[in-house]
């Protein structure tokens, strides 16, 4: 048997790969969190498969669930939001199963931050403005941030940032960042963003906080910060320029 590591994609059912489909129908037994997989997902796979809700369950118990259908042989579908590689919790699910010698693959979902990146119109790198983009998180009370990856650290670059898992540090985010940024630097938070109840708050660093204090945004909201969010003259990619020859294109 294997365990497909599936990423589900940010919310909306047909965000999810064809890949992903087909090892959902394949598989008997699907875990998933119910807090973070859409209901409409997850109904619309086969019948006879088995659904686990794993929102209440600890690492143990999942595991426990993968051995009994390992033992008969089916394989297993481990459905996680936005991409696995990313805040999945998966390296220490892969962990066990190394251990106990169960195969395991992965395929990969769409991210939250391209899903809000696609409900803007826009593009998170633009010539002369910014050309990375950093996806970090702040330290909460069930995961601490390794030394040196500090918010001031990151905001030293300048780059756009994407920082996951973090609303309730909105104020510490927000006063880190101004000194670098400055209280006009573009600010959108995305909450639940290709959901029913999609909302997305768009502002700067002054006045970001005010703004998802009234909506009483708590959780499952990513934050985006940098000059790229804002419309504004930047250069054109040489990519398509006529006078810019590659070697899929020479200068006539």
């Amino acid at each position: 048997m294997t365990v497909h590591f599936i990423g589900a994609g940010p919310g909306a059912p047909d965000l999810i790969t064809v890949r992903g489909i087909k090892l959902l129908q394949k598989s008997r037994l699907v875990l998933y969190a119910g807090s973070l997989i859409p209901d409409a997902l997850v109904n619309d796979i086969s019948k006879g498969i088995r659904l686990v809700d794993t929102a209440s369950l600890t690492l143990d118990e999942i595991i426990s669930e993968i051995q009994h259908v390992d033992c008969h042989g089916h394989d297993v579908a481990r459905l996680h939001s936005g991409d696995p590689s990313l805040y999945g919790a998966i390296g220490e699910q892969i962990r066990r199963l190394d251990e106990l010698g169960i195969k395991y693959d992965i395929t990969p979902g769409v991210p939250a931050y391209a899903a809000v990146a696609s409900v803007l119109g826009k593009e998170f790198t633009l010539p002369g403005v910014a050309q990375t983009l950093i996806l970090t998180r702040t330290a909460v009370r069930a995961s601490s941030m390794p030394p040196g990856e500090n918010l001031e650290n990151m905001a030293q670059t300048g780059a756009t940032l994407a920082i996951h898992l973090s609303i309730n540090n909105l104020v510490p985010i927000v006063r880190t960042l101004l000194p670098y940024y400055g209280k006009d630097c573009p600010v959108v938070v995305a909450y639940r963003v290709t959901w029913p109840d999609e909302l997305v708050i768009i502002g700067n660093l002054g006045n970001i906080r005010d703004k998802v204090k009234q909506s009483r945004i708590t959780r499952t909201a990513l934050i985006l910060v940098g000059k790229v969010l804002e419309d504004q003259d930047f250069q054109d990619s040489k990519l398509y320029d006529p006078e810019h020859s590659h070697v899929m294109r020479q200068n006539k």
